[in-house]
C-alpha cells in the first residue's frame, strides 16, 4: 500500500505544484488523470525519490519514503515521461548495464534477468539493435523492461502512451495490464482512454490537488441522467456557454458537438447521453475552474 498524506511542494519561484495531496493506492493499476501542469510529474518524481517535497508524508508499506529513499529505490521501477539512452548501445547491453546498477552482480543471474525481460516486452528479436534507433513504441517497451529490473513492487509510468500509434499503444497497455496484477502500478496520464481501458481505480489531479477519486464505473454512475448532447454551428458555442455548463466540445462533420452538465433537459435540441469517463474528467476540471 502506498499512502500519501498532506503532500505539498512549492518550487523556488513560488509555484505550488502540489497542494495537500492525500491518497492511498493498493495493488493493481491506478490511474492518475490530469491536464498538463496539474502536478502529475511533480507527484511522480516525489514518490520516485527524485525530489524532496516541501512537506507531507509518503509511505510504501513500512518504508518512510522521504526519510529512507534508498529503501524504496530497491523496490521501485520508474518510467519517466522522457528518458535518455546511450547512443549506439544495444538493448541487451544497456539492460545488462542497468541490471548491474540495480545490484544484480552475478553474470548468470543478469543474463537470465535480461533475456526474460526482453522476451516479456517482445524485443528479443531486436535485442542487438541500438535503443536510440527504436521506434517510439519500442522505446517505451524498453523503458518498461528497465523499470522491471529487480522485480519491483511499486512501478510508476509517467505519460507512457503519448505519441504512440494505436497499434503500439494497445501493445503497451496490454503489457502494463499484465504487469499490474500483483504489484502497485501508477499510470500518470492526460489520456482518458488509457485509464478507462486499464485501471480499476483512479483519481483526477488538477492545480496540485486531488479533485475526485474512485472506481471509474462509480464515478461515471454519478453522472447518470446529467449529461446532454447537442450539435451546433461553431458560432453558437459562446452563446451556449453563457446559458449552460458546457463540459466538452468536439468537431464532427464540420459542426461542433457539445456536452452539457444539467440535472434536467437544458432545452430544445439536446438529447441525453450516457456519461463516460471523459465526461467525468471534463466535468471535474470544469468545476475546478469555476471554483478558482
Amino acid at each position: 500500500m502506498l499512502a500519501i498524506k498532506s503532500l505539498t511542494h512549492v518550487y523556488a519561484n513560488g509555484t505550488r505544484a502540489l497542494d495537500g495531496v492525500d491518497i492511498e493506492i493498493g495493488k493493481g493499476m491506478f490511474g492518475l488523470l490530469g491536464p498538463n501542469g496539474a502536478g502529475k510529474s511533480t507527484l511522480m518524481r516525489s514518490i520516485a525519490t527524485l525530489q524532496t517535497p516541501t512537506s507531507g508524508e509518503i509511505r510504501f508499506g513500512d518504508v518512510d519514503v522521504i526519510k529512507e529513499p534508498e529503501k524504496l529505490r530497491r523496490t521501485l521501477g520508474y518510467l519517466p515521461q522522457d528518458f535518455g539512452v546511450y547512443p549506439r548501445v544495444s538493448a541487451y547491453d544497456l539492460l545488462d548495464h542497468m541490471a548491474v546498477l540495480k545490484g544484480i552482480a552475478g553474470k548468470g543471474e543478469r543474463k537470465q534477468t535480461v533475456e526474460a525481460l526482453l522476451h516479456q516486452v517482445n524485443l528479443w528479436e531486436v535485442r542487438k539493435k541500438a535503443v536510440a534507433g527504436y521506434s517510439g513504441g519500442m522505446r517505451q517497451r524498453f523503458g518498461i523492461a528497465q523499470a522491471l529490473i529487480g522485480q519491483p513492487q511499486l512501478i510508476i509510468v509517467d505519460e507512457p502512451t503519448a505519441g504512440l500509434d494505436p497499434e503500439e499503444r494497445n501493445r503497451f497497455l496490454n503489457l502494463l495490464a499484465e504487469i499490474g496484477e500483483n504489484v502497485v502500478v501508477i499510470l500518470s496520464t492526460h489520456i482518458v482512454e488509457d485509464v478507462a481501458d486499464l485501471c480499476p481505480r483512479m483519481a483526477v489531479l488538477a492545480r496540485g490537488r486531488i479533485l475526485k477519486e474512485g472506481a471509474p464505473s462509480e464515478l461515471m454512475r454519478e453522472l447518470a441522467g446529467r449529461v446532454w448532447r447537442k450539435t451546433i454551428d461553431r458560432h453558437e458555442l459562446d452563446a451556449e456557454r453563457q446559458r449552460h455548463e458546457v463540459i466538452s466540445t468536439r468537431l464532427a462533420g464540420g459542426r461542433t458537438v457539445i456536452h452539457v452538465l444539467a440535472d434536467k433537459a437544458p432545452g430544445a435540441g439536446f438529447e441525453p447521453v450516457e456519461g463516460g469517463l471523459e465526461d467525468v474528467y471534463f466535468s471535474t476540471l470544469s468545476a475546478s475552474r469555476r471554483a478558482a
